[in-house]
């Protein structure tokens, strides 16, 4: 999958933005230079990065669902999650 720099955030996405505490520059991070990309059905896609966050800093998974089928692709939503091994992908 190719780096998405161009993209538009619906209403769901901004509102669990705000909600989950993720910034749009962190998501813009991830979809500019996953570390994994995969895809959930046709024309749904996951991009995925590693990242620290917080006052003590851990490790986190940023997940980004992207409708990459519409022009410009659509962020439906994104969370941050510490249990990175349930959805990393060693074979990738």
């Amino acid at each position: 999958m190719e780096p998405v720099t161009n993209f538009r955030l619906i209403d769901h996405a901004k509102a669990e933005m705000v909600r989950r505490q993720i910034s749009e520059p962190d998501l813009a991070r991830v979809l500019s230079a996953p570390e994994q990309t995969t895809t959930v059905r046709e024309g749904r896609e996951v991009y995925q990065s590693r990242m620290e966050s917080g006052d003590l800093p851990k490790m986190y998974l940023l997940r980004v669902f992207l409708d990459a089928d519409r022009d410009p692709p659509e962020v439906v939503t994104a969370y941050r999650t510490s249990r990175i091994q349930k959805y990393w992908r060693a074979d990738l």
